[in-house]
């Protein structure tokens, strides 16, 4: 190890991530997940030229998989390695995940609690789609006595409930809306943009083996509504919104600096964890009062960036969480990047190593482990460059980012309270109500569309005369193909509920 290198700093050593195609497995499917981790698990071991690595195993960490509940995930895996970690973690859920799960690993490394950690993750939501259109379910190993409940941080709102804004394409596609309006652009001209957005990525799908979605599209393919291509909720097509019925899994095997010296790891094989931050936006949408940025992800951006002296030029590859396009647009804002750069046919940096969640796939909670798999295999092939990764979990609210290189660098961890307290500072937070009569200000809005393509409903965030919030459905036919047409955010609309609680809205011509 060369003079003047912390001996505690944490590094991948291992990788692997791995595709059960469908017209490779037929209709057998994937196997299970407990098998889809293992086969990873080993895979990231031999990348590392460790195989027998799990003796030594000290923190197993296993991603929520939304395909299938086992009893004990954590111990049926170790059981299945040969592995007796004196920790483990069963995570929550969000796209931010994989990356937190290997800060509190590589915080435990710093501080000399442990040497060897694992992040491993998998989903056969493909295989489980299969099965349901045949009338069938898995019967895999070791469930639960009782069927556990989804583990949600915190309960929706009754009036996201009772208006039903709790999908993530509908939640996401309100935040896009409110940054074009901000932006000042009309509905055409952002859909052009979106498609200008997306496409570089299903680009990069087409030349990744491992997409599920390997088609290069144009930008007006994704951007316009076509018959394979129905509006889903505008403006998002379907082909903007993430897949996560796929069947994919990955690995990351993380140790101290010192650890890969002792398993005799070649230099060449190791990415280090520089600098991460993490901070959450209110968890509720309507509850932001600016609904087309994301403090959160500043501070976080900021953060990680600052912490080794860093700037965004300095970073020559991205890996941004693309589960849609505001999550991309907000994440461009918070950097202080243009759009252009990354639409460019001249461009030299690219928003994504793997091709993103709607064209490589978003296996549920796991997208970032085969994102930070596929970045480290990148960053190995470029050792002297920066790679930054960005998670975001459930509604644009939990943001972690971190900064990677094959070049080691000083590291310690950040102080996230002094980085929520900073977004803290940045935000408005103000009161949602249930329901409401009279009349108010849309501040954004979203239509739902059927699997016709029809325009089925509206989803609207509306600002009342007293700085709160509430929610509403449009549902005049008439009214919702103007609202496609024309901006509405900043026009009035009279509010009126029902007997049920759910506040109806008419536009006021």
């Amino acid at each position: 190890m060369g003079t003047g290198r912390d001996p505690r700093s944490p590094c991948l050593i291992g990788v692997a991530h791995h595709t059960w195609h469908a017209d490779d497995v037929g209709d057998l499917g994937a196997p299970e997940p407990l098998e889809m981790w293992e086969l990873v698990a080993r895979q990231a071991g031999e990348d590392a030229g460790t195989p027998e690595i799990f003796s030594e195993l000290e923190r197993l960490d296993v991603v929520y998989s939304q395909s299938w509940q086992y009893d004990n995930p954590v111990a049926r895996l170790s059981e299945r390695l040969g592995a007796t970690p004196a920790t483990g973690i069963y995570s929550g859920i969000g796209g931010s995940v994989p990356q937190t799960l290997l800060n509190g690993a590589a915080t435990s490394i710093l501080q000399g609690e442990l040497d060897v950690a694992m992040v491993v993750g998998a989903e056969a939501l493909a295989t489980i789609r299969r099965l349901k259109k045949n009338d069938q379910r898995p019967n895999w190993s070791y469930p639960p006595a009782e069927k556990q409940p989804f583990p949600m941080d915190i309960p929706y709102h009754p009036a996201e409930i009772s208006h039903s804004i709790f999908q993530a394409y509908l939640t996401f596609a309100l935040f896009d809306n409110a940054r074009r309006a901000h932006q000042q652009h009309s509905t055409t001209e952002y859909a052009t943009e979106l498609g200008e957005l997306m496409a570089p990525m299903s680009e990069i799908a087409a030349t990744n083996p491992d997409a599920w979605f390997p088609t290069a599209r144009t930008p007006s393919e994704i951007s316009q509504p076509s018959a394979s291509n129905r509006m889903v909720a505008f403006p998002y097509t379907k082909l903007m919104t993430a897949i996560m019925d796929v069947d994919m899994a990955a690995a990351l095997i993380l140790v101290s600096d010192e650890k890969a010296d002792r398993l005799g790891v070649p230099q060449e094989k190791r990415v280090y964890l520089r600098s991460w931050a993490s901070a959450t936006d209110p968890f509720y949408v309507g509850e932001r009062r600016d609904l087309w940025r994301s403090p959160a992800m500043k501070a976080v951006t900021s953060s990680v960036l600052a912490q080794g002296g860093n700037s965004i030029d300095d970073v020559a590859h991205f890996d941004f969480y693309s589960c849609f396009a505001s999550s991309l647009g907000f994440a461009l804002d918070a950097a202080g990047l243009d759009q252009k750069e990354f639409s460019s046919p001249l461009r030299s940096r690219s928003l994504s190593v793997t091709g993103g969640l709607p064209y490589h796939g978003g296996p549920g909670s796991n997208y970032m482990t085969h994102s930070l798999a596929t970045m480290a295999q990148r960053l190995r092939n470029d050792p002297d460059s920066l790679g930054y990764v960005s998670g975001v979990g459930m509604h644009m609210t939990k943001h972690v980012g971190a900064l990677w290189s094959a070049t080691p660098g000083p590291v310690s961890p950040p102080n996230l309270p002094a980085i929520q307290d900073k977004t803290a500072q940045d935000l408005e937070v103000v009161t949602l109500r249930e329901s409401f009569t009279g009349s108010a200000q849309v501040a954004t809005y979203s239509i739902l569309h059927g699997r016709e393509g029809t325009p089925e409903w509206g989803a609207l965030v509306c600002d009342l005369a007293d700085g709160s919030r509430c929610y509403a459905r449009l549902e005049d036919p008439d009214s919702l193909v103007f609202a496609e047409d024309n901006e509405l955010i900043g026009t009035t609309v009279l509010l009126s509920p029902d007997e049920t609680g759910v506040t109806h809205a008419s536009l006021v011509s």
